[in-house]
């Protein structure tokens, strides 16, 4: 299954729980809150923290050479992506919209075959089809009331641009300094989102309570920009595929947070898509990782 250095799981560790934990908490803030609002003032604050971290680097931001790569990257991976990720949240479940959201691996899969020239194996092919299979047990119960399927919907949208912009910051990587790259699409995306939200939103609406200020200042500080600057590292570091592998562990996070502290309720058809959907990840992710060793040892001749 190949070996990781103490760094790397350490940094996968605390990725996996971060992430994990935020749906839950995410869920709760949005009762005192409108969703775009959210999201944007999550993004925003977040960039704009990690901006004045890293300011006395502000020559690597090179903006006249980098700000159409900023933009595309803050329209998939923060305009598109938590935007439509905390509206969906509205409408299912933390837990149960997590697993939806986490097909991104596949997708980032087959994008990587496509776009930047991994390999498609049977395996692969097996593991997607088993993904879809995830998905339709996943939405099972839309179909009898019990699920909204525009939540489904909105969950896989979050998956498909989530995926494309990881793709797109790792083509981007050798060109843009990796923490510029974090802390502007956060602030762009992040300033789009509330003025969008301004627009169809109302301040007024927001409740200052501590439940809401847990959830943005989570947000803000470990759940947005902390996790995309060790996600983005380790995917820069290594393969876009390899890497999302791991990130099947998110869901089962979400779903237990999400039962222990938000009383959601765990299906058979939600047990069943988490199990298909966890097997499709590892089957689209496991020839990349047996045959690492023997690419090493045909090198090495």
């Amino acid at each position: 299954m190949g070996k990781f250095s103490g760094k790397t799981v350490v940094a996968v560790a605390s990725l996996v729980l971060m992430w994990g934990l935020s749906w839950s908490i995410y869920k709760m803030s949005l009762a005192y809150t409108p969703p775009i609002l959210f999201a944007g003032m999550r993004s925003l604050i977040g960039g704009l923290l990690l901006a004045l971290f890293i300011l006395p680097k502000w020559k690597k931001i090179n903006w006249r050479e980098n700000w159409l790569r900023y933009c595309i990257s803050a329209f998939l991976n923060t305009l598109c992506f938590y935007g439509i990720q905390t509206v969906g949240l509205v409408y299912l479940p933390g837990g149960l919209f997590s697993v939806l959201v986490y097909f991104q691996p596949i997708l980032i899969g087959l994008f990587a075959w496509l776009w930047l020239g991994e390999s498609m194996t049977v395996l692969k092919i097996i593991g997607l089809i088993m993904g879809f299979l995830g998905i339709l047990a996943v939405s099972a119960d839309g179909l009898t009331g019990q699920v909204s399927i525009a939540g489904v919907i909105l969950g896989l949208l979050t998956a498909l641009s989530w995926a494309m912009g990881v793709i797109y910051v790792k083509k981007v990587s050798a060109k843009v300094d990796s923490l510029w790259m974090v802390a502007m699409q956060c602030i762009i995306g992040g300033a789009a989102l509330t003025l969008l939200g301004t627009g169809v939103e109302s301040w007024s609406d927001i409740v200052w309570n501590v439940p809401y200020l847990i959830g943005l200042s989570y947000g803000a500080t470990f759940g947005v920009p902390i996790a995309i600057v060790i996600y983005f590292g380790l995917v820069n570091a290594g393969e876009a595929s390899k890497v999302a592998a791991f990130t099947f562990l998110v869901p089962l996070i979400a779903v237990v947070t999400g039962t222990i502290f938000m009383d959601e309720p765990v299906t058979y058809s939600l047990i069943a898509g988490l199990v298909l959907i966890v097997c499709s990840i590892y089957l689209v992710n496991y020839q990349k990782k047996i045959r690492q060793p023997v690419i090493a040892n045909h090198l090495n001749r």
